[in-house]
């Protein structure tokens, strides 16, 4: 699939929620299969990495079934999930606070929340710029966003490794154990990301100062932090 055949605009919207719907029963199975259970370090890193106080307010764009939301509970946050797909919403486990919504027109007032998370959903989100607008406003200035994205190693040996899993591999597994059109999906959806220097830009863009932006176990995943500018 290259970038062309990949829908756009409200098709993609509409497409991307009717996936994940489908594969919402058996997500979090298949997801912790497929990453071996790396991704929970990850995202308890990335929750560490907000430094935000014990009970700061904190919402979760792109929740899923709330992997990042019961990390944010067990490090002593009040975490809201928020999410396009009700059905990803209504398969998650101990998440008390859920609201389906559309991350490019968020239903929360300005200054909200005192912090964002976001797990692996940057490259789903149809209008990017708008969604980095949306975190700017419903976060309050000086709070934090940690956002955890794919990438793809740059040691050849690494990269030729994570070629093979993830393009060729997960999408076999995914048509055996899920859905097979989301599971191909998937690795095709990279087409959809924007340059680390560019998604930095644009949080800039957006009202985040102190962007930073590392890689993750040799690039196997990348990660976002920015300040919400005063």
């Amino acid at each position: 699939m290259t970038r062309t055949t990949l829908p756009q605009g409200e098709e993609k919207t509409r497409q991307v929620r009717a996936m994940f719907d489908a594969i919402a029963p058996r997500y979090e199975m298949v997801n912790k299969f497929m990453t071996l259970g790396l991704d929970a370090r990850w995202r308890r890193r990335a929750v560490t990495d907000l430094r935000l106080p014990r009970q700061s307010t904190v919402l979760d764009l792109a929740a899923g079934t709330g992997d990042f939301t019961r990390e944010l509970v067990r490090q002593g946050h009040h975490p809201v999930a928020t999410d396009l797909s009700l059905g990803m919403l209504q398969a998650g486990r101990e998440v008390t606070y859920r609201v389906q919504a559309d991350a490019s027109q968020l239903p929360f007032a300005k200054a909200t929340f005192d912090g964002v998370t976001c797990g692996y959903a940057l490259r789903n989100f149809t209008d990017l710029a708008a969604t980095f607008g949306e975190m700017a406003r419903v976060v309050r200035p000086g709070g934090r966003i940690s956002l955890l994205e794919v990438a793809e190693p740059t040691s050849g040996p690494l990269r030729a490794g994570f070629r093979l899993w993830f393009r060729h591999i997960v999408p076999w597994l995914g048509s055996l154990l899920s859905n097979r059109a989301a599971y191909h999906y998937l690795p095709a959806s990279t087409a959809y990301l924007p340059a680390s220097d560019e998604i930095m830009l644009m949080l800039n863009e957006a009202g985040f100062s102190a962007v930073n932006h590392r890689r993750v176990m040799g690039g196997l995943s990348q990660q976002f932090l920015a300040t919400r500018s005063s």
